[in-house]
């Protein structure tokens, strides 16, 4: 619980005051502790309103609710894009889950999907018997104002594993070198970590400032970036006291780099 309280106040103060009066906050299963949730809901101030979903991990209590729900209580999920995912359905289990000691008002949204083959040895007894694969969400999310349908369990069950983008950052990160440390120094390693982690927010920022519409650069991974533009074929030249790059004429990625280029170039200094 220590932990993912550092990180998440680690995380807050990299956001504009301006931009800090509402929070979404998204956490896997480790967060479902009594601890995080009671600070997640203690951050919220008259100025600021802080919202968050987190991964739940079942217990036999869990199940025992579950097997109260009646078949009509399921209905089909949804997709990120807001399509019907065959296949998968969604039911409310607040009310039928009422254990002490967690925050009031707390909403839990259970996504049952048939197992497949890799998951029939992971699967409990209870999900053994009823032939589905289950997993709740944990969510203090009545209603956000101005949006219709948050209330829904559909748009919930939804908004929540679109945090599971965070892992793949992770796998992309490690492509920039902490796959690989150099030493077994502690010292070495930590420069080398530091120096991984602002190279992936360059390659971030990067592509979020000056690629967004640059044939799928956008969300292009570490190697693609190398192959189209940061091993680039070119020449620096000097000519009347400037320099010039020459890029190879027939390189498919040539106006993609120099775009950028020029947006970057045009960028306001930070203040």
């Amino acid at each position: 619980m220590d932990d993912h309280v550092r990180v998440l106040a680690a995380a807050l103060e990299q956001i504009p005051h301006s931009s800090q009066s509402k929070i979404f906050v998204r956490v896997d299963g480790a967060g479902a502790t009594h601890g995080l949730l009671r600070h997640l809901e203690a951050l919220n101030t008259k100025r600021r309103t802080v919202r968050y979903t987190v991964g739940w991990k079942i217990t036999p209590e869990d199940e025992a609710a579950i097997a109260r729900l009646p078949e009509s209580a399921w209905e089909t999920s949804l997709t990120q894009d807001g399509d019907l995912q065959a296949g998968y359905q969604v039911a409310e289990l607040t009310y039928l889950n009422t254990r002490d000691g967690w925050p009031q008002g707390m909403r839990l949204i259970v996504r049952r999907v048939r197992p497949s083959r890799r998951h029939m040895k992971k699967l409990t007894a209870f999900e053994q018997k009823t032939g589905w694969r289950y997993s709740v969400t944990a969510t203090n999310i009545r209603h956000m104002w101005g949006i219709a349908g948050t209330h829904q369990i559909q748009f919930l069950d939804a908004l929540h594993p679109d945090h599971a983008k965070v892992e793949d950052r992770v796998r992309t990160g490690k492509a920039m070198g902490p796959a690989n440390l150099p030493s077994q120094s502690w010292q070495i390693n930590t420069g080398w970590m530091l120096a991984a982690n602002l190279a992936a927010d360059l390659d971030t920022w990067l592509r979020l400032l000056t690629l967004h519409d640059q044939d799928s650069l956008e969300e292009a991974e570490p190697d693609t970036m190398r192959l189209r533009l940061y091993h680039l074929p070119a020449r620096l030249a000097r000519h009347a006291r400037r320099r010039h790059l020459r890029i190879e004429r027939t390189w498919p990625w040539a106006a993609a780099f120099t775009t950028s280029w020029n947006r970057l170039t045009r960028l306001p200094d930070a203040t």
